[in-house]
């Protein structure tokens, strides 16, 4: 009975940290500043900045959201919560760069309609779905180290690993927007704490039975 239990406990336990694994939490850039090819701003205590060809940035949460509604993250990410982008217009190579290293860059798409771009390092599709100007989807090509955008791609790309900068190269088209952010591991969701908690306690209960049954 104690071993059925046991292994009931350690098999929802697992089933709770899978759970932790199905979901991310991403940290979005606040942009506070902008000059001639440079937007700045910072993730927690890391400064991000993008350097490149940019047409307009919208700062400090400021100007019409592109980012809503937000069925590009399908629940599986954490929206971007603010405004802020950076509108991309000319093509050619862009750098987004970390004051520090970090794990797991996620960078949020907006309305990339026909633009193709490539990567140096490979991504994973988070999400795509639809937003501001309608939806699309991500055509991956090259490996994963590149996409086409097929329709007004709304979505999320995770580069897995540790950086202190990402490089890409789009090609030109009417402005398309980007957000950039850092991924953390997310917590299970409270069904699973209910039920992982759940197991312990019969387990525990279980103990206590038997140990009085020891002392009699």
């Amino acid at each position: 009975m104690t071993k059925v239990l046991l292994g009931a406990a350690l098999g929802v336990a697992t089933l709770a940290a899978g759970t932790a694994d199905a979901f991310t939490t991403v940290n979005w850039a606040t942009l506070t500043n902008s000059s001639a090819g440079v937007v700045g701003g910072t993730i927690g205590s890391v400064g991000v900045t993008y350097s490149g060809a940019y047409s307009f940035a919208q700062l400090n949460g400021v100007g019409t959201n592109y980012w809503q509604p937000d069925g590009y993250s399908l629940g599986v990410v954490t929206p971007v919560p603010t405004s802020d982008v950076i509108a991309l217009d000319q093509g050619g190579i862009k750098t987004i760069t970390f004051s520090k290293p970090v794990n797991n860059i996620f960078v949020a798409f907006n309305s990339w309609n026909g633009n193709t771009v490539t990567f140096n390092h490979p991504f994973t599709v988070v999400s795509q779905g639809g937003s501001y100007w309608g939806s699309g989807s991500f055509s991956p090509f090259g490996g994963n180290t590149g996409f086409f955008g097929s329709g007004e791609v709304v979505g999320v790309l995770e580069f897995a690993g540790t950086f202190t900068s990402l490089t890409f190269t789009d090609s030109s088209e009417n402005w398309h927007g980007i957000q950039i952010g850092i991924g953390n591991a997310g917590v299970p969701e409270p069904a699973a704490w209910a039920l992982m908690l759940g197991g312990i306690g019969l387990l525990g209960g279980a103990l206590r039975r038997r140990r009085v049954a020891a002392a009699a």
